[in-house]
């Protein structure tokens, strides 16, 4: 095992079949065929979490209320807090929390792989450490996830500071609506980024995932990501050929903090994510709209990534470096202009504050 791991988890339960029978009874029949049906309707929630201490709790308590999670296995990428201490402390009546310690941060994507190779559910799905499910989410997906990949349900958004204190609100579509499927096009172009107020990518969906899926096609988080990893593994799964499903908010409650990785990350970060779309690309199988599709949204994680570079390179006084930035495509130079033309309004408005 490598040296960056702290292996403190108890022994995780595997199911396998019993010996076999020669002539087994009826009523044994019906009781395993039963037994089956119940592992396979089993559920591993996955938290990857750093610096959660404050939250972690609520999100393993809110995650053990559906009786379908077999275990919750919490990774924790290094925290400098207590977070791992207080996953464990929610272990002691439950018996189902699985905690890892990773000695240093690597970063979701490494974080998520670790628990994946724990898990031992037919199916998984994730939550993050500053999230909580309602009651009744896991069931209410699981329902309706024959014949599926992935089912993931529209997210409630909450403010950090108001939790349980305001009204949950849908993020992406409307509370009602009749389940539909996602294809590849669609999740690509639902994930082109929006001047919002707050994001709404189909990139944060959190779904139920058919684990033997992703082992037959080979499938794990890309460890180079730490910005947009369950876009790119989306993504991938959706080319792959996986059935996605989209069903009304069913009670995953997306926290929103001004600390989250998604609302702060480097050039460097943006350029992988963006890359990724390029390797996706490479696949001899996708059809011309699908190309559109990666091809848009590669122009647009382009476009903040270069906005990226002309903040850096006003800062180094690389002024070359910001005209090629300008000169990279006239998608990139509109949005760049527009940019500038927000940054000045900005600083006109608080000047004008100062003086009054």
């Amino acid at each position: 095992m490598p040296s960056y791991w702290e292996h403190e988890i108890d022994e995780v339960p595997y199911y396998r079949d019993g010996p076999l029978r020669a002539q087994p009874i009826a009523g044994e029949e019906a009781g395993e065929a039963r037994t089956a049906a119940v592992v396979a309707r089993t559920v591993d929630m996955i938290i990857a979490a750093r610096n959660r201490s404050e939250t972690i709790e609520r999100a393993i308590l809110s995650a053990l209320t559906a009786p379908e999670v077999r275990h919750v296995i919490v990774v924790d990428d290094g925290s400098t807090d207590d977070t791992a201490e207080r996953a464990r402390q929610c272990n002691a009546n439950s018996g189902r929390v699985i905690v890892e310690r990773l000695r240093s941060n690597l970063g979701p994507s490494a974080a998520r792989n670790v628990a994946l190779r724990i898990s031992t559910a037919p199916w998984v799905t994730l939550l993050d450490g500053d999230d909580y499910l309602l009651p009744g989410r896991i069931g209410a997906l699981l329902s309706k996830a024959d014949g599926w990949d992935f089912v993931a349900d529209d997210l409630l958004q909450a403010r950090g500071n108001q939790v349980g204190e305001q009204t949950l609100m849908p993020i992406l579509f409307d509370w009602h609506f009749d389940p539909r499927p996602l294809s590849l096009e669609q999740f690509v172009l639902g994930n082109v980024s929006r001047r919002d107020a707050f994001r709404r990518e189909l990139g944060f969906l959190k779904p139920l995932i058919r684990r033997p899926f992703l082992d037959r096609h080979q499938l794990r988080y890309d460890e180079r990501l730490r910005l947009g990893e369950d876009y790119a593994l989306y993504a991938r799964a959706l080319a792959a050929g996986a059935r996605f499903l989209i069903v009304p908010a069913a009670g995953y409650v997306a926290v929103v903090r001004d600390d989250s990785i998604s609302s702060r990350h480097s050039r460097e970060d943006l350029e992988r994510l963006r890359d990724s779309d390029v390797e996706l690309l490479a696949k001899a199988t996708l059809t011309a709209s699908e190309r559109r599709a990666l091809k848009k949204h590669y122009a647009s994680v382009d476009c903040r990534v270069q906005w990226l570079v002309v903040i850096e390179a006003v800062k180094a006084r690389k002024y070359v470096r910001l005209l090629v930035a300008f000169c990279r495509s006239p998608k990139v130079s509109l949005f760049l202009m527009e940019r500038l033309f927000e940054e000045l309004v900005q600083r006109l408005r608080k000047a004008g504050r100062r003086a009054f």
